[in-house]
This record gives C-alpha cells, structure tokens and sequence, in this order.
C-alpha cells in the first residue's frame, strides 16, 4: 500500500523542482550569452532590441529574443514591456558582464555545462567505483575553474589571505621560493608572482594542458623570469621551499596524507603551507544550503571521481570535507601548528607550521 502523499508538500517540491529545472536549462545559454559577449553589449549599450543587440554582438536575431526571454525569465536579463527592450541593471551586470568584479559568475555555469558533458563518464564510476582524473573531463571545466575561483583569489589572495599568515608577507617582500600546488592555469602563481617581484615561484600540476595554458600566461602577464611551471605529482616533486600554497586543491588529490607529508619535507626551516579549501561545516548538516549543494554537486561530478583515480581508494576528502578533517590530514602529516587564518563565502584559509 502507498503512503499517503501530501498535496501541499508535494506541490512545494515540485515547485522546487520546475526551479531546478529551468535553472539546469538556462545553463548553457548563461555560457552562450557570456561567450557571445551578449552581457557585455547589453551592460554598455544600455535598454536594447533584440535586433540591436544581434546587430552589436553579430548574431541572429530570432536566437537573440528567445534567448532574452529566457532570460528575463530567470531575472538574469530586465524586460521593458512598453517598448519592448531589454537590459541590465547594475547588479545583474556586476554577476554577468563585469570580469573584474568578485562576483562574476559565468565561470560556474561554465563548469555545469562541463559536468552535463561528462555525466556518462560519471554514471559509469557510480558503478564501478573507479576515478576519472582532472584531465579526463571535458575542456570547459578547466577554463571555467579558473574563471570561478580566479576573481576570488584576485580579491582576496594578496589583500587578505596572504597577510593573515604569520611573517609570509614580509619575507615574500624580501624573496623567497615558493611552490604553488595543483596550479591549474596559473592564476594564484601569477597574482603572487606580480605582487612580489623578489621572490621565485613554481606552479605544479597534473595536467599538461593547464601547464601549457599557464606558461602562456605567465608570458603575457610578464614573469616568466621568476615563474615555472612544471607537470608534477603534489606527493613526489623535488626541491625545496620557503612558502608552499593549494588553492582549492588538496581535497582532490589521490593522496592527500601523502602530500600533507611530502609538503613538510619540502619545507625549510620557518617554512609555512597555505591551504585554501572550499568552506564547509565539519557535520553535514551544517552544509545544507545552496552553496553546500553546489559544492557537494561539484565534488559528485569533479573532486571525488579525481581523488579516486590514484591508487589510494577510498582516501578521497570531497570538496566539503570541513576544517576538522582538513586539519586532521595536515596533522598526520607532520605539521604541529594548525590554525584558519581568513575565510569568505566560499572559501576558508589554513596556516601550518611544522
């Protein structure tokens, strides 16, 4: 026999759904509109027909209204009903149009629309339990990522999270080495390598391709003089360091006690490690809300599925692991003082010494 359903929660969840649904489906044209330069046109062009603004961006008209529509819609794009046009406020430009802004967010939709792409891939490891390392997934998400979490680190690395540790700043004034772990393109090694001219920096990751995008942009910003970037296992690189750095990294590798170790080994007397993780309660209770679900959403399809492809099954943290677990690992690995220094919306700084 069925249990007896609820109409008014069963409409309340429903309706919850039919949000998801439309949200999951304006995904991509968040994606579109951002690789269009839609936004931007429309932030700089003021109340706008969708005739103007497929004139403006060089597309067709008819996918350009229907496109507004959704939209407006979503309350991504404003619609004027008397006459017809479309714009944004400032607000929703800051989110969508402005690259420089903390909150530019196309970066994220980028990596859902990675995610869809990869979803038979992931299907597969449900069932079989196997990873599926970083560079297995589809192109968009490396560029989304760092798009994501590029502006945050812009905002808050050398402003915030750098001078919260304890005597970092002077002695990257003064010139040091520094590693950079799980890199990706560069972005954290590069806003550092800028910040401070004296000191030397190295940026490690498993993937060639972002090395390779990442020696690109060490070029064009300038610093390849002071900047390397190497393919390279976070458990097994060779050198040693004054300052160590993971950015939003550490829970994704295959064997984070192993690099916890490795990294105190790295290190010269009066050496710290920066950890940046995603923030997260340390219960999972505490991670219901809508960024728990997005990065518990993002550790199902990304963070998990690369931790598990190494040899140490199992050992995989997830992208809301939380402080305590974090700092269990760091611990294990030899480093006695452990503390969080700095936090955002998104993210929580950890300082270790050995």
């Amino acid at each position: 026999m069925r249990p007896q359903v609820d109409e008014t929660k069963l409409n309340e969840s429903l309706q919850r759904m039919l949000t998801d649904i439309g949200a999951a489906m304006s995904a991509s044209l968040v994606v579109i509109g951002d690789k269009l330069g839609l936004y931007k046109i429309l932030a700089a062009g003021g109340p706008m027909t969708p005739a103007e603004l497929a004139k403006a961006t060089g597309t067709n008209e008819r996918y350009v209204h229907e496109w507004l529509n959704n939209q407006a819609a979503g309350g991504y794009v404003t619609l004027h009903p008397k006459n017809q046009t479309y714009s944004l406020t400032p607000e929703q430009a800051h989110l969508l149009a402005d690259e420089t802004s903390t909150y530019f967010i196309p970066g994220a939709f980028q990596i859902i629309a990675a995610t869809v792409h990869d979803s038979p891939h992931i299907e597969q490891r449900f069932k079989t339990g196997r990873g599926l390392e970083w560079g297995e997934h589809h192109p968009g998400l490396f560029e989304g990522t760092e798009r994501f979490f590029g502006h945050l680190y812009a905002a808050n690395l050398i402003k915030n999270w750098i001078p919260s540790l304890q005597g970092v700043e002077p002695r990257l004034k003064k010139g040091i080495d520094v590693a950079d772990l799980g890199c990706g393109h560069g972005a954290s090694t590069i806003l550092m390598a800028k910040a401070y001219p004296n000191s030397r920096f190295v940026g490690y990751d498993t993937h060639e391709a972002s090395i390779k995008v990442a020696r690109e942009r060490a070029k064009a910003s300038g610093v390849e003089d002071r900047v390397q970037f190497k393919v390279g296992r976070a458990e097994s690189l060779p050198g040693t360091y004054d300052f160590v750095t993971t950015f939003d990294a550490l829970h994704d590798m295959t064997d984070p006690l192993g690099v916890a170790k490795h990294t105190k080994e790295m290190l010269r007397p009066e050496g710290e490690w920066m950890i940046v993780e995603p923030k997260a309660g340390d219960d999972v209770s505490e991670n219901l809300n809508p960024i728990g679900r997005l990065f518990y959403g993002t550790s199902t399809m990304v963070c998990v599925p690369s931790a598990l492809s190494g040899s140490s099954k199992g050992s995989a943290l997830g992208a809301q692991a939380g402080e305590n677990k974090i700092r269990e690992v760091v611990e294990q690995g030899g480093f006695r003082h452990v503390q969080r220094v700095a936090q955002t919306p998104f993210n929580m700084v950890l300082e270790a010494r050995p």
